[in-house]
């Protein structure tokens, strides 16, 4: 198969339009609300060597996005979640969008502070691609362009210090390969179904010389004439 379901995948997206929330004091303090898009729509990318990838605009259409939480690097503290109301997520027609309050903690007022002087300025989040959720087709110089329709779940949503090229992940390399895996045994099966196809052709011609030479020999025997 051309993808892994049940494989967390991993995606940064640099046009995230990830930055502060304007806002008036509300009474409490200082607001530390930032918003942008963890995806973006159509936009195909490269994921690894000869290998593109989009999202599907109706990818999220039907995926689990219940209690996603909110992260830098996908990794330790959770700064925000649905749980306690201080994340929302949803979807518009650019992509899958996150508003999170990060004041809750030192680490995500550190982070609300970085991403306003400009230091953190990208998105990614964790997915699960459903078992029907993957496209792909090999376009010129074997070139394969793939496309993910359908995601089954989303587990967070990251800002990201340090932009990670996405084919040097473990997954999304697991993720190319068999892809790679799966075009090369399409390869074998056709030139297997080619082979078989000619070897079946060649058998029928053979058969069919076989059949008129000994109609031939038959219609000699009954004009008198000798077998050759």
């Amino acid at each position: 198969m051309p993808y892994l379901p049940e494989v967390r995948q991993y995606r940064n997206f640099a046009a995230s339009n990830f930055q502060p929330v304007t806002r008036d004091d509300d009474g409490e303090g200082q607001s530390y609300v930032v918003r942008g898009h963890f995806t973006t729509f159509r936009e195909e990318y490269q994921l690894f060597p000869d290998f593109y990838e989009s999202i599907d605009e109706h990818a999220l259409d039907e995926a689990d996005m219940s209690d996603v939480i909110f992260q830098l690097n996908h990794e330790g503290i959770t700064m925000a979640r649905q749980r306690n109301n201080t994340l929302r997520v949803g979807i518009d027609p650019d992509g899958g969008w996150c508003e999170a309050d990060l004041r809750g903690c030192q680490q995500g007022r550190d982070l609300y502070e970085a991403i306003t002087n400009g230091l953190i300025d990208e998105m990614s989040f964790g997915f699960i691609i459903a078992d029907d959720g993957f496209e792909w087709e090999e376009g010129e110089d074997y070139v394969i362009h793939s496309r993910i329709t359908k995601i089954a779940k989303v587990f967070d949503v990251s800002a990201v210090s340090i932009p990670a090229n996405p084919g040097t992940d473990i997954s999304a390399r697991s993720y190319v390969d068999a892809a790679i895996e799966a075009k090369r045994k399409k390869q074998e099966l056709e030139q297997a179904n080619e082979k078989a196809e000619a070897e079946a052709r060649a058998k029928d011609a053979a058969s069919l010389r076989r059949r008129k030479a000994k109609a031939l020999e038959l219609e000699g025997i009954q004009l008198g004439y000798a077998p050759a």
